[in-house]
């Protein structure tokens, strides 16, 4: 099989408007004002499946979140439109957005309904509350859809203050104390790392600071030492290292997505090594096939596991390019 056969561009030009709008953006980099993007915006737009996503996150107040890795909560949902490449306003956003920035803690993160059972340390009772394993998630998912106010600043800096020389800790709001996940206090949480470590790419002071250098190190470290240490139960192993999207948890496309947005990790050979992991799971087409699902988004080319998914070979493909690897 030639070069030409194991192109996934045309392939991915056939697909939904909004695989065809990230193609021509980030592999092929089209001019954003050109007809083909424009239009591909547009399409997306329109599309029931986005229409109905934009109609579930508006539906505030959100339902209460019970689990962080709950693929169905909204705040992903929210996440999700955000890496679609298009910005709040053009989803008609702008209200949602308004109150969910409106909502911030006195402390200063945003918070959103939260219900942590007694079995799980917390109270049991419905409050309004942030973690560290939510609030850098919307706050990240508000910026890149283009909000900016000084609560949303404020609320962005409380998080980066949060970091120690191990990363980000698992750190919860006043209301919450005194949960803490199942871990010693002194380990980082590397979901919260994670989540604060794709916060921090939404301004160039954050994305080149000793914060985040800290938080990348940790957890490039805790790839090198997956066999030995596994702080909060976050595992590196056989389901770490199946692919899926959307990017949710803490699984190694998601990790690696994050990691190589930052140049001082692009020449780490234990990112390199993610990868090339991930490389070997193509066919011969170069294209990719989930590994692993959300049943939450079963009714998505990537919620299924018999045949390649447009949106999952794009996500691999830009981050091998994003890497230097194609």
């Amino acid at each position: 099989m030639d070069a030409t056969e194991r192109d996934p561009i045309p392939w991915l030009l056939q697909g939904d408007p909004w695989v065809r709008l990230r193609t021509r953006l980030d592999l092929m980099r089209a001019r954003p004002d050109s007809t083909e993007v424009q239009e591909d915006r547009r399409e997306t737009r329109r599309d029931l499946r986005i229409i109905a996503l934009v109609k579930e996150v508006s539906a505030l107040p959100w339902p209460p979140l019970t689990s962080h890795k709950s693929a169905s909560h909204p705040i992903h949902k929210l996440t999700f439109l955000a890496d679609l490449g298009l910005n709040g306003s053009e989803l008609e956003l702008d209200l949602v957005a308004s109150r969910l920035i409106g909502n911030a803690s006195e402390e200063g993160p945003l918070q959103v309904p939260v219900l942590i059972s007694k079995s799980y340390g917390g109270s049991g009772g419905l409050s309004s509350a942030w973690a560290l394993c939510d609030a850098p998630t919307l706050s990240f998912a508000l910026c890149s859809l283009g909000y900016s106010s000084p609560v949303l600043e404020r609320a962005n800096a409380h998080l980066m203050a949060l970091a120690r020389d191990n990363g980000w800790p698992c750190a919860v709001s006043a209301s919450l104390k005194p949960f803490h996940g199942p871990g010693k206090k002194s380990d980082p949480c590397p979901y919260a790392t994670l989540a604060m470590l794709k916060l921090a790419l939404c301004s160039d002071s954050s994305r080149n600071s000793s914060e985040a250098r800290t938080g990348a190190k940790a957890i490039l470290d805790l790839w090198e030492q997956s066999r030995e240490r596994h702080p909060y139960m976050f595992f590196m192993g056989t389901d770490f290292r199946k692919i899926k999207a959307p990017l949710i948890w803490y699984d190694i496309l998601h990790v690696a997505d994050v990691l190589s947005r930052f140049d001082f990790c692009r020449g780490d050979d234990r990112l390199r090594e993610m990868i090339e992991i991930i490389g070997r799971k193509a066919d011969q087409e170069n294209r990719f096939t989930p590994e692993s699902i959300w049943t939450a988004w079963k009714d998505w080319g990537f919620g299924q596991k018999k045949e390649p998914s447009r949106w999952l070979t794009f996500l691999a493909i830009r981050l091998q390019k994003r890497f230097g690897g194609q």
